[in-house]
C-alpha cells in the first residue's frame, strides 16, 4: 500500500462542473463527469496545499490518472431541486511565497450567491488560514481587496486564487449538483 511521501502529492490540478438530472445521485455524477473526475474513487481531504506542489492544467492532471484509481481531493459540492435557486461550489487556494512551505486549500458552498461572492469567500478562507499559520498580522473585518493586497506587500502569502461553479436549478424539478475541486494527480 501507501507509504509516507507516497501519499505527498507533487501535481495537483482544479477543476469543476455541472450535473443535471431527475434523480440526485445521478445529477451529482453528472457533475463528477463535467468535471471529469467521475471515472476515479475520489478521497476527500482537508485543506493542505502540500509544499512544493505543482499546479498544472486540468486536461494534463487528468491524462496522469487511471480509472478506478484512488484520487485525494478536496472537494466541494452542492445540490438543489427547488426551481430558479442559484447553487454555487467553490475551492480556494493561497500558497506562501517559500514554496518548500505548505498552503491551504479550503471549500465553500452556497446557495444565493454569485460566483464572484462564492470565489471571494473561498479565497478568503485559505489565504487567512495560512496567514495565521504564517504570522501576519490582519483585521478580519477588512475587506478581503484590502487583506489581499495587504499579504501580498507582506511578501508572505503571494498568490490566491479561486475555481467556482454558479448555477440555477431548471424549473422543471430536476436536480442541480455543482462541484469544484483540487485534485491530487502526481
Amino acid at each position: 500500500m501507501f507509504q509516507g511521501r507516497d501519499l505527498v502529492p507533487r501535481k495537483m490540478f482544479f477543476t469543476k462542473g455541472i450535473g443535471i438530472h431527475k434523480n440526485k445521485l445521478t445529477s451529482f455524477e453528472l457533475a463528477l463527469r463535467d468535471a471529469r473526475i467521475a471515472q476515479h474513487n475520489l478521497v476527500r481531504v482537508s485543506s493542505i496545499f502540500p509544499p512544493n506542489c505543482e499546479i498544472v492544467e486540468r486536461d494534463e492532471g487528468a491524462e496522469l490518472l487511471q480509472p478506478g484509481q484512488i484520487v485525494f481531493c478536496v472537494l466541494s459540492e452542492a445540490s438543489s431541486n427547488e426551481p430558479s435557486r442559484r447553487v454555487g461550489a467553490s475551492v480556494g487556494v493561497a500558497m506562501p511565497a517559500d514554496r518548500s512551505r505548505y498552503g491551504y486549500i479550503s471549500e465553500h458552498h452556497a446557495f444565493g450567491q454569485s460566483a464572484k461572492e462564492m470565489g471571494d469567500y473561498a479565497e478568503d478562507l485559505a489565504a487567512q488560514m495560512l496567514a495565521t499559520v504564517l504570522g501576519a498580522e490582519f483585521d478580519p473585518d477588512e475587506a478581503w481587496d484590502e487583506r489581499k493586497e495587504q499579504w501580498r506587500l507582506s511578501g508572505l502569502v503571494v498568490n490566491s486564487t479561486n475555481h467556482t461553479v454558479v448555477a440555477e436549478v431548471p424549473d422543471d424539478g430536476r436536480w442541480l449538483t455543482v462541484v469544484a475541486a483540487a485534485v491530487a494527480c502526481g
